[in-house]
């Protein structure tokens, strides 16, 4: 398959070899945290234990992962990668968080209650476990998947069996809960991101596309069919020439496959959104088309080799997390980990290094971005949390270590390669 989108699309398809810094507009930062608070534990927070491991609040092992804006709410996610942890699943009103207040406290989303782990580690469907990164749909709903899981090192805890969660964010209520069949995820669960296509004016008919990058596949769920189907290819898998880090003085080595998908603009030639998706540890984007991951026929078929295509390549060190495709611009955003950086594609250009930007990097302030998303009105949301100090080091605790921060795309752009 070739894709080459129609005008204003994916142009061509070519590999060169350098990046190109620019000189954009910062984002704004919106708050800092040296470690998380959190408002509503309760007075006496139950000890939750499997006979070693404490689960009472401790400050040091929560570790923001994902943000989304919607509406004057602020949705964090901590992944349960540490004990001591009360909700996986937290929220910011910021209608009313003080001014000057950097730092405010969380609360447990939907409810405490619903975040916390039962004695024992008991399976408890109605419980989440551990959420890493949510997206909030055309319709207003709030989409994550429970991995199921305590990544605990040396003692992780497979709870239950992961679970596709909706919240309907205008009642914050429950809406739907999907799990997920042994058939279709088997061992360890990588599902740390999310990515819904629904358009409004039809919001049964909405898809997830679920990356793993542990069994470098990509899960499809319908909703209005409630059923999911898998796709495997080898592009889904990590680049081995790309998994030397260096990062905050430290180096290490990952194996992250497919990470994040982002949904193009329509296709007119072949009928349908382009879809871009990497795994984390790779520097190379590939593509396919939205009609491709919604049909199980395809699916089940595993002929479809060659309806998953290799865009282009980055550079070096622009490895991403996740990315996010801004349809007003026309421009495709990255959160990229081994330059402490947020770059830009223009889809309107050749995919090729020399086609790239960087709209802000820091190496002291913008260590880890780990969450890329954008709101209703376009506005994109990052969140830095210095990830390889805290997992490889030690975080001074006396410094500020989380960040979030947001800047609109048209501003993000200005003065680089990726506006025009």
């Amino acid at each position: 398959m070739v894709m080459v989108a129609s005008s204003g699309c994916v142009a061509a398809l070519i590999l060169t070899i350098a990046a190109c810094r620019s000189t954009a507009i910062k984002f704004e930062k919106v708050f800092e945290w040296k470690q998380l608070t959190f408002a509503d534990l309760p007075e006496q927070s139950r000890e939750i234990s499997d006979g070693a491991v404490n689960e009472t609040f401790q400050p040091y092992g929560n570790m923001p992962m994902g943000v989304v804006h919607h509406k004057q709410r602020l949705f964090i996610s901590i992944p349960r990668r540490r004990p001591g942890i009360p909700a996986t699943l937290t929220v910011i009103d910021l209608s009313t968080v003080p001014g000057g207040n950097r730092s405010p406290p969380l609360f447990a989303y939907p409810s405490h209650s619903v975040n916390q782990l039962q004695p024992g580690y008991r399976s408890d469907l109605n419980r989440l476990v551990s959420v890493y990164r949510t997206r909030v749909d055309a319709c207003e709903r709030l989409w994550f998947i429970d991995t199921g899981t305590l990544n605990y090192p040396d003692n992780p805890v497979r709870v239950q069996d992961p679970q596709l969660w909706i919240i309907d964010l205008r009642h914050d209520r429950v809406v739907h809960r999907y799990l997920i069949p042994d058939s279709i995820v088997f061992g360890d669960v990588g599902m740390v991101s999310l990515t819904v296509d629904v358009e409004s004016t039809d919001c049964a008919r909405a898809y997830a596309y679920i990356p793993d990058l542990v069994s470098n596949a990509i899960y499809v769920y319908s909703l209005q069919d409630d059923d999911m189907w898998v796709f495997s290819h080898s592009s889904f898998a990590y680049d081995p020439s790309r998994s030397q880090f260096h990062v905050a003085g430290l180096d290490y080595e990952w194996d992250d496959g497919v990470f994040s998908i982002a949904i193009g603009q329509n296709d007119t030639m072949a009928g349908s959104k382009l879809i871009f998706y990497h795994p984390m540890v790779s520097t190379t984007e590939f593509g396919t088309y939205a009609s491709v991951l919604q049909s199980k026929r395809i699916a089940m078929s595993h002929n479809y080799d060659e309806l998953f295509q290799p865009l282009g390549e980055r550079g070096p060190n622009t490895q991403s997390t996740m990315h996010h495709y801004d349809p007003q611009t026309g421009v495709l955003f990255y959160a990229q980990v081994a330059r402490n950086a947020i770059g830009c594609w223009n889809t309107r250009q050749i995919y090729g290094p020399d086609t790239h930007a960087v709209v802000h990097q820091d190496d002291l302030e913008l260590v880890y971005p780990s969450d890329l998303s954008s709101d209703s009105d376009g506005t994109l949301w990052v969140l830095t949390n210095n990830m390889p100090i805290w997992m490889y080091s030690r975080l001074n605790e006396s410094d500020y270590n989380f960040r979030v921060w947001k800047q609109s795309p048209a501003i993000a752009i200005q003065g680089t390669k990726c506006d025009n």
